[in-house]
């Protein structure tokens, strides 16, 4: 890839002024398989990785290059990569994410073959990488816990409850069969990783590209692999507490379902069955008693939940706008159905059903001459009354911001179809 297409692809995958330098060339120009190696001051092991690279794509006929990713080292790992044969890129901005990218986008390879550059990983496994990928899968993941884990290889943390946590919640929230969500030695398509349009720079890039196969339908499968201690002295780049909070994030961020659906949901159907039961009484259970205390804090919940759920709307609006998430056919028919004008009468009714439960609760005030009132009485008229006035404006307001954002939908779909009419 040279000239202005080179430059055009550099602006796609890298904005904001993101710069990848090719420090060292190969004379070759396509070839099968890139094995890319991410770097920062792997001095001590990457020459081994480099080799066994090497070593493996040519004793199983493959024709491949071994592309290290410099992310910035400051000890002898570029010259190392030079001299054993692979070719050097210098990956200006940092993180583990941002290095992987810059080798990917400049990788002459039709499939791309990842691992970290501390020799934990066997590079001669690159071939059980590439015969899954031949016929037809977009992303091969390795499976560490299957092929075997060294002891000393895992911290203890990291094996039984890090890594089996988050690649169940993985599993649980986007239905991905992979079995070790987050192991660095992994395969893809040159093709896969275009449609993906990975932007994390960190060690979350790992569960970015997970998702996003998943949820754009791709084809990921497996194979076992071997774990072993790494070699080097220095301590990983890895930082178990603060990585690990950061793919926790992203899996829930880039689920609106599982971060405000669900949770709202469920919360709304507690505060609604909760508040239906004290409506009528105070009621006991043991030596407690529930009053309208309790029903202030189930109404709220009513409220609290409500607004989880626009708000997963919205944000599940936003991400397909921005594609971050996949459009599905449901959403069109969701979408047809719920309009600003459906939104306004609902958001009415509710209105107008508060203030006819405020008119009777200021009617049985009356009838006491405006005296004194049973305040555990009347506190049952005016919070569900108080309540169904806040859901109507809720409902009147997120019907016009979800219009807003539908306009911003239509204006996105109707340039893409105007530059791809051009094209």
């Amino acid at each position: 890839m040279r000239g202005d297409a080179l430059c055009s692809y550099q602006r796609l995958f890298y904005p904001r002024g993101w710069k990848v330098s090719v420090l060292f060339e190969s004379s070759h120009r396509r070839c099968e398989v890139s094995v890319v190696i991410p770097c920062l001051n792997e001095a001590e092991t990457l020459a081994s990785c480099i080799e066994k690279a090497h070593t493996a794509m040519r004793e199983a006929g493959i024709d491949g290059e071994v592309v290290v990713a410099d992310n910035g080292s400051t000890d002898r790992s570029p010259e190392i990569a030079i001299a054993f044969g692979a070719r050097l890129l210098s990956i200006q901005r940092r993180g583990y994410g941002a290095a992987l990218m810059g080798g990917f986008t400049q990788a002459y390879g039709r499939y791309l073959i990842m691992a970290d550059a501390d020799a934990s990983y066997d590079f001669a496994h690159v071939p059980r990488f590439v015969g899954p990928l031949r016929h037809g899968a977009d992303l091969v993941m390795g499976n560490r816990f299957k092929g075997g884990i060294a002891p000393g290889a895992m911290p203890f943390l990291h094996r039984y409850l890090g890594n089996p946590t988050l690649s169940f919640l993985g599993r649980l929230i986007f239905g991905t069969k992979c079995g070790d969500f987050y192991c660095g030695m992994r395969g893809l398509s040159k093709e896969a990783f275009e449609r993906m349009h990975l932007c994390t720079t960190g060690m979350e890039f790992a569960s970015e590209m997970v998702v996003k196969a998943t949820l754009a339908g791709m084809r990921v499968e497996e194979v076992p692999i071997t774990l072993s201690p790494d070699g080097r002295s220095r301590g990983p780049h890895l930082r178990s507490w603060r990585d690990g909070w950061r793919g926790l994030r992203f899996l829930f961020l880039y689920s609106p379902r599982w971060l405000f659906f669900y949770p709202g949901l469920l919360l709304m159907a507690l505060g609604l069955g909760c508040s239906l039961w004290l409506l009528p009484q105070r009621r006991q259970i043991g030596g407690v008693s529930f009053d309208v205390d309790t029903l202030v804090y189930a109404l709220g919940a009513i409220l609290i939940g409500f607004q989880a759920i626009v708000f997963a709307c919205f944000a599940k609006l936003y991400g397909v706008m921005a594609g971050l998430l996949p459009r599905r056919p449901w959403m069109a028919r969701w979408l047809g159905y719920v309009t600003l004008e459906r939104g306004l009468v609902l958001g009415g009714l509710l209105i107008l059903t508060g203030l006819a439960a405020a008119l009777y609760g200021v009617q049985l005030w009356r009838l006491t001459g405006f005296g004194e009132l049973n305040t555990s009485a009347m506190l049952r008229i005016t919070l569900p009354s108080a309540c169904a006035m806040l859901l109507g404006v809720e409902v009147a307001f997120a019907s016009c911001f979800l219009s807003v954002l539908r306009l911003g939908e239509t204006e996105s779909r109707t340039r893409k179809d105007h530059l791809h009419n051009e094209g």
